[in-house]
């Protein structure tokens, strides 16, 4: 896939004996969403205990350190850095112990005026442990005068900007949030008295818990022992800015995001674009894997065969050595095969979700050309990806980003494709509902949440920022 790099998952269980288990299986479900780092906080009886590692949730984490882990709750957390640097001491969930006991905190999404909020605690005398943006949101509950918890992390979270899901673990409850806007997906499920808050229904699926709602935009929910849940807030903001890249990539495709199936999300861009953007060819395949919905819709509606074009091998890991020797596009060969006997002497029609830089693009297309493809057709089920994200995406700066740089027959000439089309705005939005509830500003430049200027280490924060809310952009 071309696409940009993963974001978050956080999992959330309360009432249940081996809280902690559970949770352990929710970040396996979440392990798309983060593949950096793995935490799981358990309560037991007033206290807390913690585990943290680089890597995947089961590279951290064995039936040893899960037994260690006891307590009827618990949070988890799998990272893929949005702010920060990629060490142990920016994994999560972070746990403190302060006057009212300990504090536990799993974030997803990216916080706007961190680095504000961060300045003005330092000169207040606080100290912090990491370079996570997330860690603004402890010392903020922490310093509260508030006289009680849940009016501290009310005043906590109200004077936070940007885009969040929070779960937040205390010695008597577990609070969920989520921002006014709604950027980020956050799930409630339940299964007898144990309820499990988590990024996306799929992890709410794994271990049976039946999904009863969304967090909504603006909420703060509270759940406490015997599965009692309550809003102890909902203040909306006036539009909704939900993250469409959920459904274009993030999403595992068999979650229900914002109210909708993934995957049906997916399918209903392929058919869009296959209606757009015909091509003469003789066979659909997709990026695998988070382009095969979206490569399935296209054949549906365009009535070509959908094959199998490029296997994907699942199981590089992280510590893969290169051979010294100079391969070429060595990187996807070992990620990607192409299935000779489907490609050879046919003109392929392959489905990607986004183009980031354009470098894996370019070398599949010759991948699929060096196995004998006599054309090679690329769609993309997604408009132009032009500008940075400042919300919890790792999309680049924008001089990184090929499509802020060269039209479509530009990036075709440049990858060796025979011809290139994108998604319109248009069309993603007839398949994912109305675009006035969706943030599109990787796509479009309309940043809805003012951003602090130089914000994730990116270019200087781009001219096209906005404050208010124009009118959708015509691209």
């Amino acid at each position: 896939m071309s696409g940009p790099r993963e974001e978050c998952g956080i999992v959330g269980v309360t009432s249940h004996r081996r809280a902690a288990e559970w949770v352990y299986l929710g970040l396996y479900a979440l392990q798309h969403r983060g593949q950096e780092s793995a935490g799981i906080v358990a309560a037991n009886a007033g206290n807390a205990l913690a585990r943290r590692g680089m890597g995947l949730v089961a590279e951290v984490f064995d039936e040893a350190s899960l037994e260690r882990l006891e307590g009827t709750a618990a949070i988890g957390h799998n990272r893929y850095s949005t702010t920060g640097s990629p060490t142990l001491a920016n994994a999560q969930p972070i746990l403190v112990n302060y006057r009212d006991g300990f504090l536990a905190v799993a974030h997803n999404g990216n916080l706007v005026n961190a680095r504000t909020l961060r300045t003005r605690l330092e000169d207040a005398g606080s100290i912090f442990q990491s370079t996570m943006d997330t860690e603004v949101l402890v010392h903020l509950i922490a310093a509260s005068r508030q006289p009680s918890r849940d009016l501290a992390v009310l005043e906590a979270l109200d004077q936070l900007a940007g885009a969040f899901s929070f779960l937040i673990l205390t010695p008597d409850a577990l609070y969920a949030a989520r921002d006014p806007y709604g950027f980020r997906p956050l799930s409630v499920g339940r299964r007898g008295e144990t309820i499990v808050v988590a990024s996306e229904t799929c992890a709410l699926d794994l271990v049976g818990a039946q999904f009863e709602r969304e967090v909504e935009p603006g909420e703060v929910i509270k759940v406490t022992p015997g599965g009692n849940v309550a809003t102890l807030r909902h203040e909306p903001a006036d539009v909704e800015c939900m993250c469409v890249f959920e459904q274009i990539y993030f999403a595992r495709p068999d979650s229900v995001v914002f109210g909708m199936s993934a995957a049906d999300a997916r399918r209903g861009m392929g058919r869009e674009l296959a209606r757009e953007h015909p091509a003469n060819g003789d066979c659909v395949f997709s990026v695998p894997d988070s382009s095969n919905a979206a490569a399935a819709g296209f054949a549906e509606q365009s009535g070509l065969p959908l094959e199998h074009g490029l296997i994907r091998n699942h199981y590089i890991g992280r510590t893969f050595i290169q051979p010294a020797q100079d391969v070429r596009d060595f990187g996807v060969k070992i990620k990607y095969n192409p299935v000779t006997s489907v490609i050879k002497g046919q003109r392929v029609v392959i489905v990607d979700d986004s183009i980031v830089r354009g470098t894996t693009s370019g070398a599949l297309v010759r991948l699929v050309r060096e196995a004998g493809a006599e054309e090679v057709h690329l769609r993309i089920a997604s408009p132009p990806l032009r500008h940075p994200c400042y919300y919890g995406i790792d999309i680049p700066k924008r001089s990184e980003l090929v499509a802020a740089q060269m039209s479509s027959d530009e990036i075709a000439a440049r990858v060796g494709a025979d011809s290139l089309a994108y998604l319109s705005f248009d069309g993603l939005y007839r398949a994912v509902g109305a675009r006035d509830r969706h943030c599109d500003a990787c796509f479009s430049g309309n940043y809805r949440v003012s951003v602090e200027p130089g914000i994730d280490d990116k270019a200087a924060f781009e001219p096209t920022i906005a404050t208010g809310i124009p009118s959708p952009l015509g691209q």
